[in-house]
This record gives structure tokens, C-alpha cells and sequence, in this order.
């Protein structure tokens, strides 16, 4: 299934080796860039097999090889010629990607999210059709994995740039719902009220002044589906993204009649009311949240700065170091960890989680702390 993107033959030269070549090499490599360039496929892919064969170096022969191979929906022997791509550092990062989409493609999911994970360390290397393709498929495999937040994050920026395209609205909206399936196989029954979410989503995402289309969808949503789980809290999210935090809390509260156990209601009404000091209530909430799920890292990461706030430094260090332990790539949760170790006197620790919090401040990895990221696109929005 390859529902956005046809990757056709993503032609990006990669760096020719500089050693002197064996004539025969030479007239097979001629004749591969001959037959590519004029697509005719099942030459091109019969001579680059040759040329990789005579020259197993030949790192342009392996690229346009599996990207042919890739383009002509043979998956196996395209992930067999990207893997020669590794010998060379400078060019793992595409064959990340590239691997990461034939694993999708062959239905081996849990690998290419492992080989997305992998490209989007090695920096998110590729043309711009290439990470269209693999941040969408990326995306998808996160929705399945319960990375929702991260999922949208991901697919924000192509809704931006490419509008309303129906598979677009399909995986927002699945996102948004808090779904966990892939387009093909969620419950038709579904259909309806995941493609009003995704409008929705799409529109906010778009900017600021499709907010009221934005508005319009999910009403639509919640008068239909509003006794249905998650409905409420999807709703919560965009009034959130919009700064509109009264009615975001309202929503939330209704969530939790549906669903009194929603982590993400109880940890967002939690934040809401450290942010207005009401300590008592968000200690209440944060605690709560953590009874339904101790593996939930937002949880424990909120919970740990309401300890702060109340200035009890050794709870505060023991909730941020379990939600440290369970989202190590959280900038926000080493920060606060680092201010704790400060106050506690822990001064190499406070320093080390500083450092970390640094260095993961300076990567641009998706897993990374989402829920900052889209507060700063909030900001950006209401200048």
C-alpha cells in the first residue's frame, strides 16, 4: 500500500568513487545511465546488477538499483541492494528511509518504524519527495505504535504544504482519535467521524486563519459523535492549539465523564491548573493520572513539577527520574530534573542532565518532547 506518494526514481547523485575503473566497468555503467535516463526499466536494473557485481563499491549503481527495484514494487531485492548503502556513512541516511518504506510496504512494521527511528537520527537525509514519502509512512507507523502526538507533529508540516489531500485528512484523523491502526484496516463503521477529525486537524494545522474551518468540523464531529470516547478530548486539543484554554478545559472535563480514566484528559486539566496555581487540584489529577498508567511519562513528568512547585525536592526527583526513565529523550524532563538536582545540591547530576537537556534542544527527532514543540507553534501563532 502506497496511498500518498508514487516514489518514482528519486534520482539524487550520491558521490562517485574517484579510483581508476576497468573499461568493462565503464561501458556498463554508461550503459545503465543510458537505460535509466531513457526508462527503460528492466535494463537499467539487468545492467546495474551487472555493474554492482563487477564493482561492489559502486555506490550510485546500489542506489539507482534499489530505487528502481523499489519503484517496480520489488521490495525484498530493493532492501537487499539499500543495505550496500551502509559500508559508506554519508549515505545511510536515505537508505534509512528507503528501507523503512519497503519494510512498511511488506507489512514488516515494526522494523521500518525502527529504520524510520534510524533515519530521523541520521538527520532526515533525502530530497524533498523522499521525506514527503517516509516522514507520511513514519507518521503512519507511530499512529499504530500510540505516538499520537508525535504523529501529528510529524504530519503537520505536509498538510501545510500540500492541503487538503484525502490521505492526509485519513491519517490526522486517526491520529487525532487517538486510533491506533493503519488507513487500511481501522472499522468502516469509523469512516465518518475519523475524516471529520482529520479535517479538522488538517485545518488547524494549515494556520491561523483556518481555525474557524477548523471549528466548524469538529462541531460537526462532537454533535454526532459526542457520547463516543475521545471525541471530547480531540476537541480539547484544538481549542488548546487555538489559546483558548477555558473552553479546552471544558472539553476535557467531558472527556472524563465518558472516560474518568483518559491519562492525556487528566494530565492536560492537570497542567492547566499548575499553570493557574491551583496546586491542589493538579496534584490531584497528576496523581491520578499515574494510578491508571505508571508508565506514562507525562504523567510522572508533571506530577515531578508540581512537587517542585511545592518545594518537596526529593519527590519532585523521584517522579522526574521515573519519567526520565521512561521518555529519555525528553528535553523538557531532563530540565526540570536538572533544576531539582540544583536545589537538592546534586551538583554533577544537575550539570549532566543540563548537558543532556542541550544536546537533545539541538536535534530535530520527532520522539523529541512534542508537546513543547507544538506549545511553541502556539506561540508563533498568536504573534
Amino acid at each position: 500500500m502506497r496511498p500518498l506518494f508514487s516514489v518514482l526514481v528519486i534520482c539524487f547523485s550520491l558521490a562517485a568513487s574517484a579510483a581508476t575503473v576497468p573499461d568493462h566497468f565503464e561501458t556498463i555503467a554508461k550503459q545503465a545511465e543510458t537505460a535509466r535516463t531513457q526508462e527503460r526499466v528492466p535494463d537499467a536494473i539487468r545492467l546495474y546488477r551487472e555493474g554492482t557485481k563487477l564493482r561492489p563499491s559502486w555506490e550510485d549503481g546500489w542506489w539507482y538499483l534499489g530505487s528502481l527495484l523499489y519503484d517496480q514494487d520489488r521490495f525484498p531485492e530493493a532492501t537487499a541492494a539499500f543495505q550496500h548503502l551502509f559500508v559508506n556513512t554519508s549515505h545511510r541516511g536515505p537508505a534509512y528511509a528507503f528501507l523503512g518504506l519497503c519494510n512498511f510496504e511488506t507489512g514488516k512494521y515494526n522494523d521500518a518504524l525502527a529504520q524510520f527511528r534510524a533515519w530521523a537520527g541520521a538527520g532526515w537525509a533525502g530530497t524533498r519527495e523522499l521525506r514527503d514519502v517516509a516522514e507520511y509512512h513514519f507518521a503512519l507507523l507511530l499512529t499504530r505504535d500510540g505516538r499520537f502526538v508525535e504523529s501529528l507533529y510529524l504530519i503537520a508540516p505536509l498538510a501545510q504544504r500540500l492541503g487538503e489531500n484525502p490521505e492526509l485528512v485519513e491519517a490526522m484523523g486517526l491520529a487525532s482519535l487517538r486510533m491506533s491502526y493503519l488507513p487500511e484496516n481501522y472499522p468502516p463503521e469509523q469512516r465518518e467521524r475519523i475524516w471529520l477529525a482529520g479535517k479538522a486537524a488538517l485545518y488547524a494545522a494549515q494556520s491561523p486563519k483556518d481555525f474557524e474551518r477548523a471549528d466548524e468540523y469538529a462541531a460537526r464531529l462532537e454533535s454526532r459523535y459526542g457520547t463516543q470516547p475521545e471525541i471530547h478530548y480531540f476537541r480539547g486539543t484544538l481549542y488548546g492549539f487555538e489559546g483558548n484554554r477555558t473552553e479546552a478545559e471544558r472539553e476535557y472535563r467531558e472527556e472524563l465523564k465518558i472516560s474518568p480514566d483518559h491519562v492525556p484528559a487528566l494530565v492536560a486539566l492537570a497542567g492547566s491548573d499548575l499553570e493557574k496555581d491551583d496546586r491542589a487540584e493538579a496534584s490531584a489529577l497528576a496523581q491520578r493520572a499515574v494510578a491508571v498508567d505508571s508508565n506514562d511519562a507525562e504523567a510522572h513528568h508533571l506530577l515531578g513539577r508540581i512537587f517542585l512547585a511545592d518545594a518537596d525536592l526529593h519527590a519532585a526527583a523521584a517522579e522526574l527520574e521515573k519519567a526520565k526513565q521512561l521518555a529519555p529523550g525528553n528535553p523538557l524532563i531532563r530540565s526540570h530534573l536538572a533544576m531539582v538536582y540544583s536545589k537538592l545540591g546534586r551538583t554533577q547530576e544537575a550539570k549532566a542532565e543540563s548537558d543532556a537537556f542541550l544536546a537533545l534542544k539541538n536535534k530535530e527527532e520527532v520522539m523529541e518532547s512534542p508537546r513543547e514543540k507544538l506549545d511553541e507553534i502556539n506561540r508563533e501563532s498568536a504573534h
